[in-house]
């Protein structure tokens, strides 16, 4: 019973420590970011797995890296000098369809890295790049050469058209009543809309919702036989 409050405790803290961290995900962590967050959860599973360790022994270095990493990202927020030496800078590494030797040293990115990258944002020659940067994140940013570039709308002369956020209105058969009222919609309208796809109970919905074309959208789930109506 210790160990499992132990746990909770612990678990508490890190997930409280984390939210305060940021909402970025890991791919997205800088180097120093990334470093304290696999401390924090090492520190975190020593006392969780010897009880005979004082918990406010694993409470405080998880506090204090905290502090650390709050201080670091102030001081990258209120110095450009500061933030190059914590994060670093980012590096082209290809720059008008040729790859800079030097720069892929320094990052010790090897050719077949840059090419997976490439190829993961859909382009196969190097020599459709225009510029490609290795961020300060490890994520490469691509910027194709202007005959390369995707076609937009307005290459097209196609008239604007807004986008509308995307609402959930129902999921696996309960309503999101918050998002309803968002909406705009009433039930009785809600129910309207599901009839006129052939859909008579709420609870057949499996997802349903406003896509960002103003659209309604729904997909029915298999019901358990004999479960009721809404």
């Amino acid at each position: 019973m210790v160990t499992a409050i132990r746990t909770i405790i612990l678990y508490a803290l890190v997930i409280v420590v984390m939210r305060i961290m940021g909402k970025r995900q890991i791919g997205q962590l800088q180097p120093f970011e990334l470093a304290i967050a696999i401390m924090i959860s090492e520190l975190a599973a020593v006392p969780m797995q010897d009880t005979g360790i004082p918990l406010i022994n694993g409470m405080i270095p998880i506090l204090t890296l905290l502090l650390a990493q709050i201080t670091l990202s102030f001081l990258s927020i209120k110095s450009i000098k500061a933030r190059s030496i914590i994060s670093g800078k980012p590096r082209i590494l290809i720059n008008n369809g040729k790859i800079n030797e030097h720069n892929l040293r320094l990052e010790m990115y090897t050719v077949n890295d840059l090419m997976e990258q490439l190829r993961i944002k859909d382009i196969c020659n190097i020599e459709d790049v225009e510029y490609a940067i290795l961020e300060t994140n490890g994520q490469l940013s691509v910027l194709p050469k202007y005959s390369k570039s995707p076609v937009k709308a307005e290459d097209l002369k196609l008239p604007e058209k807004k986008q509308i956020l995307p609402v959930d209105i129902i999921i696996d058969g309960k309503i999101l009543y918050e998002n309803l009222s968002q909406a705009g919609i009433s039930i009785e309208s809600l129910r309207n809309i599901l009839r006129t796809k052939g859909i008579n109970n709420i609870s057949e919905v499996f997802f349903a919702g406003i896509n960002s074309d103003g659209n309604f959208f729904a997909q029915t789930r298999d019901l358990p036989h004999g479960e009721g109506n809404n």
